[in-house]
């Protein structure tokens, strides 16, 4: 059963289009799989040899007559579209634990040891991982709210959705998501995410309507709405822990 805000947020977003939203394109083609140029995992994501979605992806949700697979290629993306045409994608982002030194003081702080063997299904593990998982959604918002206020000013109305507690594969995981509205009317970007801990690695998977954006993006934003509330299904069904 889909979640009730999802219904209303979609239906809030598609009535915005007809309404005279304008929605900024990108120079990304509808009808070509995006070639994304692979960079250093010192400052980004884990290198993989291959699309990580291949490895991860275990079942697919979408609605009627959209497809969902990993993207050609080696970039960490996850590929959606309707009758041979490009909509969007989603990306996965999985980040060294080693790399991360402010969510390992997260782990700390609520009780977690990662150098020790845990059990995922224990209720007290799971508290406390979901408690360090909504500390990294806290401080990534607080980093994107002072991001967003230098880059907007007073044109665009920044504002956080109030992080949910989801699963992600046999995983505790955290949904999270922000929007900036344009003062005289319609939206500037829209972006969703999902965050999630196997004891080595973050997970980060995210998607978003935003024209400054090249990949892991829809390119019209009543087709993240109309994909939004499938998107909890693909992380719930996602091959975690591997």
């Amino acid at each position: 059963m889909l979640r009730l805000y999802h219904v209303l947020i979609a239906g809030i977003l598609l009535v915005l289009v007809p309404m005279g939203v304008k929605l900024a394109g990108s120079g990304f083609s509808g009808k070509n799989t995006p070639k994304v140029a692979q960079t250093s995992s010192a400052t980004t994501p884990n290198s993989t040899q291959d699309n990580i979605w291949k490895n991860l992806l275990e079942k697919t949700a979408a609605p009627r007559d959209w497809q969902v697979a990993p993207c050609d290629g080696n970039a960490p993306l996850l590929c959606v579209s309707a009758n041979g045409e490009s909509l969007g994608t989603v990306e996965m982002g999985v980040y060294s634990l080693e790399k991360q030194p402010n969510f390992q003081k997260m782990l700390a702080q609520a009780g977690i040891d990662p150098a020790k063997n845990v059990d995922y299904q224990n209720p007290q593990y799971q508290t406390q991982l979901t408690a360090a998982l909504n500390a990294w959604v806290t401080e990534h918002y607080a980093g994107l709210e002072k991001d967003r206020k230098g880059s907007y000013g007073d044109r665009i109305t920044f504002s956080t959705y109030p992080p949910q507690q989801v699963q992600v594969g046999k995983l505790p995981g955290m949904r999270y998501g922000f929007v900036g509205l344009k003062r005289q009317g319609g939206v500037q970007e829209q972006h969703l995410g999902y965050v999630t801990f196997d004891g080595k690695n973050l997970y980060v998977m995210t998607t978003a309507f935003d024209p400054g954006s090249t990949t892991g993006k829809f390119e019209k934003l009543e087709n993240l709405a109309v994909f939004e509330p499938y998107l909890d299904a693909i992380a719930r069904d996602l091959q975690l822990p591997k």
